[in-house]
């Protein structure tokens, strides 16, 4: 055969080999979180806008919550707002929460919806305050076993999804910025953690599974050994080895966890510096980043697929 008819042969296998995952998936939800690399990188964004797209086409229906850092550093400094992090986590004064507001729910929030809009009147634009979507409640942290003040920083503590469904059953896509509204002080709005607010949200709407995509390859079990790249762990197994994880890694993976033990059937770590991996994660048994499943999780074949290979450990 010619290179052009093998080519054509591989892309007509890899959507044979998807029919078992859109059976399976058909009409269900997959929240994703959009973050790192793919937010900033031009071709990345529309390349996930079209993954996306793709997979409300086929029949699934997701959902997308979004942090939005560098564009929240970027925008502080311009306005000489100094960054302050303590405990992996940004402090947050009233001053940098106007900030922070603005950016996540009109310049990423807008951008992305745009390019999702590209290829139809699909997506729409949502906050943690839209109709009471969010609760959050204030937090701090503790760095060398002091309790750090972080300002208007919070933990989603309650999700509304009404919003959200009706969006999705009026055949739109959802995109979530990462503020809450106060809990205990009205008029008050707290910046959130994307990766937590995103597994609150998968397990409010009974989601099949919970994508973030992150700037590694998935978690290591001895970083920076690269051969050790876990592809799946149980809900059990990640418990334990939480501690020991890099920082950067540790709220990701504790979001995963919190999916998992909230009913979300799946929860995955992906690298979305490349492009469409999200495609690639949902449509193959194999994956490409790493899978937290719930305790005593049998390896899986594709559904209705006997003969496929399951996930390596």
């Amino acid at each position: 055969m010619t290179d052009s008819t093998d080519l054509q042969a591989v892309r007509a296998q890899a959507l044979i080999d998807s029919l078992p995952w859109l059976r399976a998936f058909q009409g269900r939800i997959i929240v994703v979180k959009f973050g790192g690399n793919a937010m900033v990188d031009d071709e990345l964004k529309r390349a996930f806008a079209q993954d996306m797209v793709y997979l409300h086409h086929v029949g699934i229906r997701p959902v997308v919550v979004h942090g939005g850092g560098p564009q929240i550093s970027r925008a502080l400094a311009e306005r000489g707002i100094s960054s302050e992090f303590r405990g992996g986590l940004r402090v947050t004064s009233p001053e940098a929460m106007e900030v922070v507001r603005e950016v996540l729910t009109r310049e990423v929030s807008g951008e992305l919806v745009d390019l999702i809009n590209e290829h139809g009147n699909l997506a729409q634009a949502l906050s943690g305050e839209t109709q009471g979507l969010f609760t959050g409640q204030r937090r701090g942290t503790i760095v060398d076993g002091e309790e750090v003040d972080l300002g208007l920083v919070g933990d989603v503590v309650g999700v509304d999804p009404a919003v959200i469904t009706a969006l999705l059953d009026a055949g739109r896509i959802p995109v979530v910025s990462s503020v809450a509204p106060d809990g205990d002080v009205p008029g008050q709005v707290l910046n959130v953690n994307a990766d937590s607010a995103a597994a609150s949200v998968a397990v409010a709407l009974g989601a099949v599974k919970l994508v973030v995509l992150t700037d590694v390859a998935g978690l290591y079990s001895d970083w920076p050994n690269r051969d050790s790249l876990v592809s799946r762990i149980t809900a059990s197994e990640l418990r334990a080895l939480l501690p020991s994880l890099e920082s950067g890694m540790i709220p990701k993976m504790t979001a995963c966890l919190e999916a998992v033990d909230g009913g979300v059937d799946k929860a995955a770590i992906i690298d979305g510096r490349v492009a469409h991996s999200i495609l690639t994660e949902v449509f193959r048994s194999s994956g490409i980043g790493t899978e937290v499943v719930p305790d005593a999780t049998p390896h899986e074949t594709a559904p209705g697929d006997e003969t496929t290979t399951a996930k390596a450990e």
